[in-house]
């Protein structure tokens, strides 16, 4: 039986109930949390682990225009879903339930774009979830490699560096809106407990579109094995990344968390 979670954005009982009804009626075995707006304790973390479990097959959420209105929720599940999408991959299947009249993504995090949506009183909605819970996970390919490592006691730090056979000859990651205090390179997948920077960079100002980053780098090489790791404080509301260039136009990646 395919397994699906179900994340809560509101505190309605009858809501989530109906979901999860659905969801065994269509011979989904569904389970979920009421969602915690905690950033300070990284509540977000708390489902982590049952998502990007081998065993769930999707992930659903629930919720309203008016429930993603705080900075902190928006924050919070852009987290999350990266940290699951480096588990799970791109093509891992999201979606989100609309409790409210209609919903619109245009303004959504980049993280939470890919999330396909639907209305809660919609009469397809069972079969849409096991449809999608049944589907194949496509593989996406994006060039590079984005994982966060987080606890209340080391902070939010972000893993990055090339994937596949592609190398880069250093890296580059900015914030805007948070404040980069620490870096270091090492293995891919866990944080260096030391680490020996080349040539390494602080106080970088990016501009993209209407926003400014301040960003730090280095110039180690990296491969699919060795990953950059910068630590950012406070509300990143979002963050920009990519290999090093020299030139003034470096090429990079914009993820809005907010």
């Amino acid at each position: 039986m395919k397994k699906v979670w179900i994340t809560a954005l509101e505190h309605n009982q009858e809501q989530v109930q109906k979901v999860m009804g659905l969801a065994r009626q269509y011979g989904l075995d569904g389970n979920g949390h009421f969602w915690a707006d905690d950033l300070i304790n990284m509540a977000w973390l708390s489902v982590k682990d049952t998502i990007v479990s081998k065993d769930t097959s999707l992930w659903v959420l629930i919720g309203s225009q008016k429930s993603l209105e705080s900075d902190s929720v928006r924050l919070g599940l852009s987290l999350l879903t990266m940290s699951v999408q480096a588990q799970k991959g791109y093509g891992f299947p999201l979606m989100f339930v609309d409790t409210g009249d209609s919903i619109s993504t245009e303004n959504w995090p980049t993280p939470l774009k890919s999330m396909d949506t639907i209305s809660f009183n919609s009469p397809s909605l069972g079969a849409k979830m096991v449809a999608k819970a049944n589907t194949p996970v496509p593989e996406i390919v994006t060039g590079y490699r984005l994982d966060i490592h987080a606890s209340p006691h080391i902070g939010v730090w972000f893993e990055i560096g090339p994937s596949g056979n592609t190398a880069w000859n250093g890296a580059l990651l900015g914030a805007s809106g948070g404040k980069i205090d620490a870096h270091g390179v090492g293995d891919a997948g866990h944080l260096p407990q030391k680490a020996v920077l080349r040539y390494p960079m602080k106080g970088l100002k990016l501009q993209s579109g209407d926003k400014e980053y301040t960003a730090w780098a280095v110039q180690n090489k990296l491969d699919e094995k060795h990953s950059y790791y910068v630590r950012v404080q406070d509300k990143p509301d979002s963050i920009v990344f990519g290999s090093y260039e020299s030139e003034d136009e470096a090429s990079v990646h914009v993820i809005n968390l907010i």
